[in-house]
């Protein structure tokens, strides 16, 4: 059968990034499998034990070269796809085969691969997560002042402004780059611990010596250059693990479905958009749309990566003992997918965020049209100094803000309660023209907006000042 006649995984066909892709990928999974094997076999070299330079060299010399066909008639004849492994590099290197797995279980490799994988595709992550908050806050700095209508409930409230809302979802961003740097920073391998996680097997090799033991766990960890192992585990290092990784994916993409559901909204208002190229098609029946698709997608495929949580949580709760293999099949499904997902949510989100397009007179017409109820604190402010009566004006504005409400909404035409209230003599002293500003009525945003971008993303970004330049095109 050709590619053509089989299932693609979107998310690798349209979706994600290059980098993730090749990242769960069968080249660097099992790669990373040959260098854990090179690294026990150093680790009991310098412990000791009679692995020779020249064995270490060979297999070093063949990490990246994997007969993958060898492999799989292996695991074919054995079922095993870890001694397949174990075989196809004893047949690469014949001279070290004596050597490979020395001690170990196949948790060795899986799991301690699983951790080395899951920490590159969170840098990879935390490089684009970067890349969206530099985006966003280029955006908040531009539009730091720039009035706009504030909803609760999706009905209009007070002003803010656009650079302020932006800073809504920034903070929401900021919060999932310190959970999956937490998380990242704090991963730790899960070492040399044998088959049920009690080190028996390295303890006999070297002879009962207990210290011995130890460093090898410790060493390999330094290899790898993890901050330590962790300290006990039975066959499998905890699934509580996975379990936090993917939920702090899951948290990354609560904050994209909530940003791009915003930027849905706004398009619907016609007030900001996403980039829309000029030969692209929003419908086949309809030749003037403009869909948010971009966004539609983020919202699409993050719906897909919070889902994943309860996988997760259901491995991590139903393992038995020191492990059981009913993990191994749901987990080689939800990691991989899992970053997949939140790689391809950001990359979209990069995409989004460097051309997003604000409509100003779309927004400034909105709030001139709202901006008359919301100035109605501000014009009984100053008819009370003018001598009136607080709660008599109250009632009249009352009056008169339900009925242009009525005019709105029952008849479609414009807002007239400013033309109702220069026309009620209880307000002739008001100064129309120094009320109805809309700089006046959205407090602090451009401040807030300066302050947190110097308090908060500025120290964030310098974290990745060296990140490297990753694809954010839309291929699709």
């Amino acid at each position: 059968m050709t590619d053509r006649e089989v299932y693609s995984n979107p998310l690798i066909a349209r979706y994600a990034g290059r980098e993730m892709s090749a990242l769960f990928g069968d080249q660097r999974r099992f790669s990373t499998w040959r260098r854990l094997w090179v690294a026990l076999a150093e680790a009991e070299q310098e412990l000791g034990l009679q692995i020779s330079d020249a064995q270490i060299a060979a297999l070093r010399s063949k990490i990246d070269t994997i007969d993958f066909e060898a492999a799989e008639e292996y695991e074919k004849r054995f079922r095993h796809d870890v001694m397949a492994h174990i075989h196809a590099f004893g047949d690469a290197a014949p001279e070290a085969r004596g050597v490979i797995h020395l001690g170990a279980t196949s948790c060795f490799v899986t799991d301690n691969a699983d951790l080395i994988l899951m920490r590159e595709g969170l840098n990879l992550l935390l490089d684009r997560l970067a890349e969206v908050v530099a985006n966003l806050a280029d955006f908040a700095k531009t539009h730091r002042a720039t009035p706009t209508l504030g909803f609760t409930h999706f009905q209009p409230a007070q002003l803010t402004t656009v650079g302020k809302r932006a800073c809504l979802w920034l903070a929401d961003l900021c919060m999932d780059e310190e959970e999956l740097r937490r998380r990242r920073d704090e991963l730790k391998l899960r070492g040399a611990k044998g088959t049920t996680g009690t080190q028996a097997s390295f303890l006999a090799l070297f002879d009962g010596d207990h210290d011995k033991v130890r460093k090898l766990d410790a060493r390999i960890a330094e290899k790898f250059s993890f901050p330590g192992v962790y300290p006990v585990t039975g066959q499998t290092y905890s699934r509580k693990v996975d379990s936090q990784i993917v939920d702090a994916l899951s948290g990354l993409a609560q904050t994209a479905h909530k940003l791009a559901t915003d930027l849905r909204l706004l398009a619907h208002r016609r007030e900001v958009e996403e980039p829309f190229e000029t030969e692209q098609v929003g419908s086949s029946a309809m030749p003037y749309k403009r869909n948010p698709m971009r966004s539609e997608r983020i919202c699409g495929i993050a719906r897909y990566l919070m889902s994943l949580p309860a996988a997760m949580a259901d491995t991590t709760a139903t393992q038995w003992f020191e492990r059981t293999l009913d993990d191994s099949a749901c987990r080689r499904l939800v990691i991989p997918q899992a970053f997949l997902a939140a790689d391809a949510v950001l990359k979209l989100l990069a995409n989004v965020t460097k051309g997003l397009v604000v409509h100003e007179k779309v927004i400034a017409k909105a709030v001139e049209a709202e901006l008359p109820f919301m100035a109605t604190e501000n014009v009984m402010m100053v008819a009370v100094r003018a001598g009136g009566d607080r709660q008599e004006l109250h009632e009249r504005i009352r009056v008169h803000s339900h009925a242009a409400g009525d005019r709105i909404k029952r008849l479609g035409e414009a807002n007239d309660l400013i033309e109702r209230l220069t026309k009620d003599p209880a307000f002739a002293k008001v100064d129309w023209s120094a009320v109805l500003n809309p700089s006046d009525y959205i407090g602090r945003a451009p401040q807030q907006v300066d302050e947190f971008l110097a308090e908060v993303v500025a120290p964030l970004l310098s974290r990745y000042r060296d990140r490297p330049s990753l694809d954010s095109d839309v291929s699709v």
